[in-house]
């Protein structure tokens, strides 16, 4: 077929050359109005702190830049795959990491917005850094947010069939990777049946390189390389050997997804760029729901070099999966993201992006396109701009490269250190305040508190200051004048801010027949105190599992109950015993079972190793109630979050038998059974029963 390719550069062309790079940038979607100097960033005020403002679209991106992050001192912001993806018809987070073309009409603007975006943070004195997905293409076809239709995944706009790796370096028979600790598979085979682009050819460098190429000249800053452990180190040095230099006359700044695993390792990256650490974020969510006097030995717990590496609290994939932290554990989320930017280690980040409670769930949009951000709105989660993270972004700048010192563990939920004379913090991560003297080699004087915006102050006298921290709350200072000029008194959007609720997230099986929905009702207010019209509405995105994330008191216990409405408003109640739950500090999950009391039920996870083409999903199905009684209609879907192995925690009546079976459901709904005779299991009287089973 005819395509439009871009003319590789030759072998051997000079390395990120500093000649004029504006003129390849009409490429990419046609005429783009380019301004006729481009603005550069000039960040030599700020300091490195990466605002991660994930599936915003560039208007909303271009105004916090504008508003938020270059007054707060932000270095940079990190924006979503900008190129022309998949657009399925749930619209999923997703489909962004499935590009169609190298065309830069995407799901958050226009190749001209997303221009204009970037020469609005350069203003800001912010840097921009994408994220860019270089590994694959698309495994679904369709059409794409620019319009483009693909039939064929091996046949893009960009790509031809010998442009992918297949049988010749792929040694599995349906090119997908089953093994994840055999490095061939996990840098020649397809994850989830995305094609595999084969790095090693010189012309797809080449042409990757164009598109990275493409972006610098409409002045960005970087890239956050997107799977980079699929694509060898070399293919990426290769690579990035062929990138001009940013419009500030500088190398690109490269920082790479290496998602832990048995191979490739981290270390096996740094020639290429530093490394996103999530070892760092893992060890933070121990110490949060632990103890953080155990972040007094961070540095020598296994986390990566700071030299090599970008540390975060959480991102898209890892609040989703439960590896780490999100905004659902509240201020103790906060309070991490806090300690991230007070402790001298790596380049930090600080993510921000809507609420969710089902994992493949679609960002605020009209018709698959991302809408505006409102933080204010309950659908976003701002925290870029909660007063505290702005104070501590402000905080981090000025202690810059000055060492950690006067480390006092004063209980397994207090803490304190200095940076030299340059700033003090203090965390409080315990459910009451704390009163401690700490010491300090800060000068005597009297500083504000930049955690509440100046609100409150700090005395030091003899190199000692008595200091009150609020329960999960921090007190930190640096400068006797500091005054907030950003994000004052906000707590950054969204039900996740509040100092005194956590999210409880409940997942509740029940089938139902069309026009039924299930309900959540309880004893607090938040779940309508037993009022069944004000009964929490649970989502059936995830049938035949109904969820719902409701923001709760903390240390508070509570009664609650399932319901079903019917098209006309009748209520039908669980038989069961009102069922309990309490509420710590930190966000909690309740899983249930329709009609299985509380004091009946124990779980079994179910743990199923299969590949799958992308888009086809694993369920598991059996001859109980729990299960489904048989029908596909009502089998229960299972986590990819750990992909090959499909898990899912499955509440089932206690000291029980039963028969069950894995299934595979492609997007079209077409059901296809495993092999071989039923599986059987019997549960006992306690609880936390697994499985570990293989499709057949």
């Amino acid at each position: 077929m005819t395509r439009f390719r871009r003319t590789p550069r030759p072998p051997g062309a000079l390395r990120r050359t500093g000649t004029a790079v504006a003129a390849g940038a009409l490429a990419l979607a046609g005429a783009v109005a380019l301004p006729a100097a481009p603005a550069q960033a000039d960040a030599s005020a700020k300091g490195d702190v990466i605002a991660n403002l994930w599936e915003w679209n560039w208007d909303s991106i271009a105004s916090e830049c504008t508003n938020v992050l270059g007054p707060a001192g932000y270095g940079a912001v990190q924006v979503a795959p900008p190129a022309e993806s998949l657009k399925q018809s749930s619209y999923y987070w997703w489909d962004v990491y499935q590009p169609y073309s190298y065309n830069l009409n995407s799901r958050f603007g226009t190749a001209a917005k997303f221009a204009s975006m970037v020469s609005a943070c350069h203003a800001a004195g912010v840097k921009v850094y994408t994220d860019a997905v270089i590994n694959h293409t698309a495994a679904q076809t369709g059409t794409g947010y620019n319009g483009t239709t693909v039939t064929n995944k091996y046949d893009t706009p960009d790509w031809d069939r010998a442009d992918y790796h297949d049988s010749t370096s792929c040694p599995t028979s349906d090119l997908t990777i089953q093994d994840y600790s055999n490095l061939t598979q996990v840098q020649n085979c397809e994850l989830l049946g995305l094609p595999d682009l084969k790095t090693g050819s010189d012309t797809v460098r080449a042409g990757i390189a164009d598109f990275l190429n493409d972006q610098l000249a409409l002045g960005v800053d970087g890239f956050r390389v997107d799977a980079a452990k699929h694509i060898p180190e070399a293919d990426l040095a290769a690579i990035e050997a062929k990138l001009t230099d940013t419009t500030s006359g500088k190398d690109p700044y490269v920082f790479q997804e290496i998602y832990p695993g048995s191979t490739p390792q981290p270390a096996d990256y740094y020639a290429s760029g530093d490394v996103l650490d999530f070892t760092y974020a893992s060890k933070l969510k121990s110490a949060f729901q632990g103890n953080v006097s155990d972040l007094a030995s961070i540095a020598s717990s296994g986390i990566l070099p700071a030299a090599n590496s970008v540390s975060f609290v959480t991102n898209h994939d890892t609040e989703r999966n439960g590896l780490h932290m999100s905004y659902k554990d509240g201020d103790t989320y906060k309070l991490a993201n806090l300690f991230q930017l007070a402790y001298k280690w790596s380049t930090p980040t600080v993510y921000a992006s809507w609420e969710w409670t089902q994992s493949d769930q679609a960002p605020p949009n009209s018709s698959g396109f991302v809408t505006n951000t409102d933080c204010s709105s309950g659908s976003w989660y701002c925290l870029d701009r909660d007063t505290a993270v702005v104070g501590m972004v402000a905080w981090h700048n000025a202690a810059d490269t000055t060492a950690v010192s006067d480390w006092q563990t004063k209980s397994s939920g207090v803490i304190g250190f200095g940076r030299g004379g340059a700033g003090f913090f203090a965390l409080n991560n315990g459910s009451s305040s704390a009163t401690y003297t700490f010491t300090t080699s800060m000068a005597d004087g009297t500083y504000k508190n930049v955690i509440d915006g100046g609100a409150s102050t700090v005395t030091v006298s003899g190199g000692s200051a008595s200091i009150t921290i609020p329960a999960k709350s921090a007190v930190a200072f640096y400068n006797s004048s500091y005054t907030c000029t950003v994000g004052c008194d906000d707590t950054g959007g969204g039900d996740g801010g509040s100092s005194s609720t956590v999210s409880a997230t409940f997942n509740e099986y029940a089938s139902t027949t069309s026009g039924t929905s299930v309900y959540v009702v309880g004893s607090l207010s938040a779940l309508g105190a037993w009022d069944t019209s004000k009964a929490v509405p649970l989502s059936s995105s995830g049938y035949p599992v109904w969820s719902g994330e409701v923001s709760v008191p903390i240390n508070t216990s509570f009664t609650f109950k399932y319901i079903k409405k019917d098209a006309s408003g009748n209520v039908t109640w669980e038989s069961n015993a009102n069922r309990s739950a309490s509420a710590g500090t930190s966000a909690l999950t309740v899983n249930s079972s329709w009609n299985v009391a509380t004091a009946d039920a124990t779980d079994v996870t179910f743990n199923e190793y299969a590949t799958t083409d992308w888009g086809t999903n694993v369920y598991v199905v059996g001859s109980i109630a729990s299960l489904g009684s048989w029908n596909t209609s009502d089998a229960i879907p299972l986590s990819s979050a750990a992909y090959p192995t499909w898990s899912r925690m499955v509440i089932v009546p206690r000291s029980t038998a039963f028969t069950y079976k894995y299934i595979k459901k492609d997007g079209s709904g077409n059901v296809t059974w495993e092999s071989g005779t039923n599986r059987s299991y019997t549960t006992g009287s306690s609880s936390g029963y697994t499985t570990s089973d293989t499709w057949k």
